[in-house]
């Protein structure tokens, strides 16, 4: 992992990929202007609004994927269970805090207290769950073939989703709404709704405090090491257990959180609330380069900017139908583009074969 840290310009990369961006957007709609006579259907306001709902989006994406990338980072390994520590937490803060402190009003006379309630038993439930499928689940299975731990994910996948629905049923449960993040600020002119704003604001700020943790704390320094070289790693006196589990808990704990700022802007929560999630956020992953934070959080923001603009700008340009019904279409086929041509992904770096 720590060299996937080195040598890239992170700057000139996201200008390529803006500008590039721009490009697709700009060809797309010309064609689909002459040639199928859409593209007024939408104002420039709806533009905006897309632009909006996508970066809000993909910023959930980009703090779900860090779990996906941290894990493969050190262990080269998928872990399909990332999903269920994202639903795990959303879920038992939903019904044990957030439902009891809205039906109260203390959820709206002290809205920034119950909120870290909420975000503090979400992250931590999380954390705990993802710690006991690591010591149960694959810690065993550390020496074994890439195969079997990849089966053994999917597997603890399903059983937490039927262990909550079995604690808490299959019901779709209300995410309280709070009263100060009704209605909209007004940015540079630009209307966004309250709760998609502080989705933006509080997953760079998350996935800022995420980067600077392991690129400058002594803990981040044995994570890095350990992604290196384990064998190693033991030699220099780092915990290797104890490293991969805190990378573990690192992981759910950005989960955790991301459930609830998902629950603010959904307003619902289920037992399978983690599984589409869980999946585009490892599409998100592999499209800016799995095992890279940075490229976590860019592959995010782009694959939310696709759903979002994908369906009115490619497909109705088409005359498709329902456009806005295929996003997952548009998504899923990005991910088979990128295994393709660029299976490192957007920043990833091709690996030895070693580590392959």
């Amino acid at each position: 992992m720590s060299q996937r840290f080195k040598d890239i310009d992170y700057i000139g990369v996201f200008l390529w990929l803006f500008r590039t961006s721009i490009i697709v957007i700009v060809v797309w709609g010309t064609v689909a202007k002459v040639f199928f006579g859409q593209g007024n259907a939408y104002t420039t306001s709806d533009w905006i609004d897309f632009l909006v709902a996508g970066l809000s989006q993909g910023s959930l994406f980009a703090l779900i994927a860090l779990g996906y990338t941290l894990v493969y980072g050190v262990l080269f390994m998928i872990n399909f269970a990332h999903g269920e520590f994202f639903m795990s937490g959303t879920m038992t803060s939903t019904v044990l805090i957030a439902t009891p402190l809205s039906a109260t009003g203390y959820l709206d006379k002290h809205p920034f207290i119950g909120l870290l309630a909420i975000f503090t038993v979400s992250m931590l439930t999380s954390v705990g769950i993802a710690l006991l499928t690591e010591r149960i689940a694959y810690r065993p299975l550390r020496r074994a073939p890439r195969l079997v731990p990849l089966i053994t994910a999917i597997g603890a996948s399903f059983f937490w989703q039927y262990f909550f629905r079995g604690l808490f049923g299959s019901a779709l449960v209300p995410f309280p709404e709070i009263e100060i993040f009704k209605g909209q600020w007004s940015v540079v002119g630009i209307d966004i709704l309250k709760t998609r704003a502080v989705v933006m604001i509080a997953s760079v700020v998350m996935l800022v405090g995420l980067y600077l943790f392991i690129m400058r704390t002594k803990t981040g320094i044995a994570i890095r090491a350990v992604a290196e070289d384990k064998d190693i790693a033991a030699l220099m006196g780092i915990d290797v257990d104890r490293t991969i589990s805190i990378t573990f808990a690192t992981g759910a704990a950005m989960a955790g959180a991301a459930g609830i700022l998902y629950g603010l802007v959904f307003r619902q929560v289920d037992f399978f609330m983690g599984f589409v999630p869980g999946i585009k956020a490892f599409t998100a992953a592999v499209l800016g380069g799995i095992g890279s934070i940075p490229g976590a959080a860019l592959g995010g923001l782009f694959l939310g900017l696709i759903e979002a603009v994908g369906p009115p700008l490619f497909l109705e340009g088409l005359g498709i139908p329902g456009a806005h019904q295929l996003k997952d279409v548009i998504a899923f086929t990005m991910l088979v583009l990128v295994l393709i041509f660029r299976p490192q992904g957007i920043i990833g770096e091709r690996l030895a074969e070693k580590k392959a």
